[in-house]
């Protein structure tokens, strides 16, 4: 019974994922970090190929063996995360402006706190 709701769940992280790639505010590597976690729970040959995969499989792997984020992903995440908070400043009303930045910052502190490997 498991193994059908973990491929469930692998495989709607793995479309919030490609979303993601779209989408500033949608990061994408924690999302195909968690349908890899699922897939290695329902399905290993996708999880094999998450993990072989040339651009995502670095990340998954740097973070199971270090809980580290790649500098290129950390850099490109933080200047994703200032962008969108710089977007949505502007063109959000007064009463929600404020909150693309906030939540914002806890996440970069976040990921500086992460070591890069």
């Amino acid at each position: 019974m498991r193994k059908p709701v973990y491929r469930a769940c692998g495989l709607f992280a793995l479309g919030l994922g490609g979303l993601g790639v779209a989408l500033p505010l949608l990061p994408t590597t924690p999302f195909l970090i968690l349908a890899a976690y699922c897939f290695s729970r329902s399905h290993p040959e996708w999880e094999a190929r998450l993990l072989d995969h040339p651009q995502v499989g670095p990340a998954i792997r740097a973070w199971r063996a270090h809980r580290a984020i790649p500098p290129l992903a950390k850099g490109f995440a933080l200047v994703c995360l200032v962008i969108s908070a710089v977007l949505g400043w502007f063109s959000l009303p007064d009463s929600l402006r404020y909150l693309p930045g906030l939540i914002a910052l806890p996440v970069a502190l976040w990921m500086l706190s992460r070591p890069s490997r």
